[in-house]
C-alpha cells in the first residue's frame, strides 16, 4: 500500500553510476541542489570522492541510514542501491539514465523538479515484495540470499542444458531440461521474466512467477503461484553445474544435487514515488505502447 511520508527528509543518500559522465554530472547537480535546500547529503566513500561536491559526506556501505536514497542511473544501479540499503529500510527514488528504467520514477530532464519535491517531502512510499532464497546441499543450508526482481537457476556453461525438477508447495511439478528457470516477483515481471516469455503482473498483485527459460518439455508454460507458495528447484545430480543468480548481481555456484528454495520475503524494499501513477500508464510510457484511438470508457 502506497503511503505519504511524515515530512521533508533531513538526510538523503545519493547513489550514482559515477563511472558514466552523464550520471556523474546529474548526481553533482542533485547534490548541490539538496545541500542548498538544507539537506544532509551522504554518499558511499568512492562515489563521494568522484562527486567532489563540498558538503557531501562519505559513508561506508554498512552505514547507509537516511530518510531517502536518490539513485541516479539505470535499473542496475537501483538494484545495487537496494542491495546496499535494504537493511536500513531506506526508500529508493530512481532517476533513470539507462534504457527502459522500469524501477525509476523520473528521467534526467526531471531532476530539478525531483529535487524540489524531495526537499519538501512531496513523495509517496510503496513497499515492493522480494523473494528470499535458500540453497541446500544434502539437506544442509549452504547459502542464503534475496532478490527484488528475480532469482534464477541457470546453466553455468553454454554446452549443456541444466536438468532440474521444479517443486511447488512440497509437490513435484515437472522435470525440465532447460537453460534455466526464473522465479520472479511482480516487480520483476517486467525484467528477465518478461524477456523469457512470462506475463506482466501488476506490482500490487500478491503472487510469485515461475518462468522456464528455453525448456525442452511438453509442459513448460509460465506459472503464477500463490504468495505463500514455496518454489523449489532441484538440480539433478547427473547434470552439468548450474548457478543461482539474484537480481543479476549476486551469483552462487550450484553443484549437481543442489536444492534452491524460493519464497516471498518478510522484508520488502521501499520505492519512493513522486505521484500516484496507475501502473497501466507506466507500462504505456516505458514500452511506448500504441494507444491512439482510445476513446475512454465514458464515451460509449
Amino acid at each position: 500500500m502506497t503511503a505519504a511520508v511524515d515530512g521533508p527528509p533531513r538526510t538523503v543518500l545519493l547513489i550514482a553510476h559515477t563511472g558514466r559522465p552523464a550520471a556523474l554530472a546529474a548526481a553533482q547537480d542533485m547534490a548541490r541542489s539538496l545541500i542548498r535546500d538544507g539537506l544532509a547529503v551522504r554518499a558511499l566513500h568512492d562515489e563521494a570522492r568522484d562527486l567532489g561536491v563540498p558538503g557531501v559526506i562519505g559513508v561506508d556501505a554498512t552505514d547507509t541510514a537516511a530518510d531517502l536514497a536518490l539513485v541516479i542511473g539505470g535499473d542496475g544501479t537501483l538494484l545495487r542501491a537496494a542491495e546496499v540499503t535494504r537493511a536500513d529500510h531506506v526508500p529508493l527514488l530512481g532517476i533513470n539514465l539507462g534504457h527502459v528504467g522500469f524501477l525509476a520514477e523520473a528521467e534526467r530532464e526531471d531532476a530539478e523538479h525531483v529535487a524540489r519535491q524531495v526537499a519538501t517531502g512531496d513523495y509517496l512510499v510503496e513497499p515492493r515484495a522480494v523473494v528470499d532464497v535458500v540453497v541446500k546441499v544434502d539437506g544442509q543450508v549452504v547459502e542464503r540470499g534475496w532478490a527484488l526482481n528475480e532469482a534464477t537457476v541457470e546453466k553455468a556453461g553454454r554446452e549443456r542444458m541444466v536438468e532440474m525438477v521444479v517443486e511447488v508447495d512440497g509437490r513435484p511439478l515437472s522435470r525440465w531440461g532447460a537453460d534455466g528457470v526464473v522465479c520472479a516477483t511482480p516487480t520483476g515481471s517486467t525484467a528477465y521474466a518478461f524477456s523469457a516469455g512470462g506475463p506482466v503482473v501488476w506490482p500490487d498483485v500478491d503472487a510469485l512467477l515461475v518462468v522456464p527459460i528455453s525448456a525442452h518439455a511438453l509442459f513448460a508454460r509460465p506459472l503464477v503461484v500463490a504468495p505463500a507458495s514455496v518454489v523449489a528447484v532441484e538440480v539433478l545430480a547427473s547434470t552439468a553445474p548450474a548457478v543461482l543468480c539474484c537480481d543479476g548481481r549476486r551469483i552462487v555456484d550450484l553443484a549437481p544435487g543442489s536444492r534452491v528454495e524460493i519464497r516471498r520475503g518478510a522484508e520488502p524494499v521501499l520505492l519512493a514515488r513522486l505521484r500516484a501513477q496507475p501502473f497501466t500508464d507506466r507500462l504505456v510510457e516505458k514500452f511506448d505502447l500504441p494507444v491512439n484511438g482510445w476513446r475512454g470508457s465514458g464515451r460509449g
